[in-house]
């Protein structure tokens, strides 16, 4: 369980259109103290501080500098709503009874916000953030009524779905599945597949981190039969899968699924907004990783380094690409 030592939250209770508490992070992990950036930025600090501290609405000019000064490539700018779009997602807080499909989409898209922000700043920054709103949007969907609910449901979801991979990316791992369970739920009660799927396959992440390889083929192969699953998932947990004979020692059934993976991923569609980072270099670096675990050293650390530089721009140094870079150095140094 987090406390607010290790993970602190605003004290003036976090809004669902108040960026404040992730700047903040941002800003202490870029570096950066409120008078550093007020100096690097031309800005009063006084002002800074009201805006950090969610005591008033920065401008859109401050926000265009905050976002550039952490290097969020706009993603930190995104997070904040529109002031109607914060009044209305305000007024169903404050009376639950009934949500409109605005209201959906506008949570819909802090969450996506969030998840394009965690690229350029990392997952710890936004566990505060991430953790109050999910409180409040969980009270929302069991209280919510009417034709929008089983929307909402699928959007909150998300929402602990996204909240699992962040515990689970800091190493949290017991709340981590706990987050991913409830999703799991919140998943099936909506009739949308797709999410439960994810977050079954997450389990195989929590698993990886642990060494446990049977852990990692349980998840892998339980997403991989998960009804709603899209095609490029299916790609991923095969090659999850992969990765758990090969730590098992079945090099056979590994380099067997690698092939069927390999083959798989030059086919898939683009990929679902839940899943937006599964592209072929995506691909390609998983390809790389698994050819690592089975000793093909010159092929992983080409599959590595290729898929690698592919990656969008606003990608490249996500936290989340330390684990393939290094397994690059680790197959670069072997080959």
């Amino acid at each position: 369980m987090l406390t607010t030592m290790e993970f602190p939250v605003n004290p003036q209770g976090f809004t669902m259109s108040d960026f404040a508490p992730i700047a903040r992070r941002a800003l202490r992990d870029s570096g950066y103290s409120l008078r550093a950036a007020a100096r690097e930025l031309n800005y009063d600090p006084a002002y800074l501080s009201r805006v950090l501290n969610g005591k008033q609405r920065p401008s859109p000019r401050l926000l265009d500098a905050l976002d550039g000064l952490v290097g969020a490539d706009g993603a930190l700018r995104a997070v904040g709503m529109e002031e109607d779009d914060e009044a209305r997602v305000d007024g169903v807080l404050a009376r639950p009874g009934r949500v409109d499909g605005r209201t959906v989409e506008t949570l819909a898209g802090v969450l996506t916000a969030q998840r394009r922000l965690e690229d350029a700043i990392g997952p710890r920054p936004l566990i505060p953030a991430v953790c109050a709103q999910l409180e409040q949007v969980g009270e929302l969907a069991k209280e919510s009524r009417g034709p929008h609910r089983k929307a909402l449901l699928t959007v909150v979801a998300e929402w602990h779905q996204y909240a699992g991979w962040l515990h689970a990316a800091v190493w949290r791992d017991a709340r981590a599945l706990e987050l991913l369970s409830v999703a799991e739920e919140l998943s099936d009660e909506a009739g949308e597949c797709a999410v439960a799927a994810v977050a079954v396959s997450f389990r195989g992440y929590v698993a990886r981190q642990r060494g446990n390889h049977r852990g990692v083929l349980r998840a892998s192969h339980a997403a991989l039969h998960a009804p709603g699953a899209h095609p490029t998932q299916r790609v991923f947990d095969t090659l999850q899968a992969a990765g758990g004979y090969a730590g098992l020692g079945e090099r056979g059934e590994a380099r067997r699924l690698l092939g069927e993976a390999a083959e798989a991923s030059t086919r898939v569609s683009d990929p679902p907004p839940i899943v937006y980072w599964y592209s072929p270099q995506f691909f390609q670096m998983n390809i790389g990783m698994v050819s690592l675990s089975l000793d093909d050293h010159a092929a992983a650390a080409d599959l590595l380094s290729e898929g690698l530089r592919g990656l969008p721009v606003e990608q490249r140094g996500a936290e989340w690409t330390t684990e393939y870079r290094a397994a690059l150095a680790r197959a670069e140094r072997a080959r």
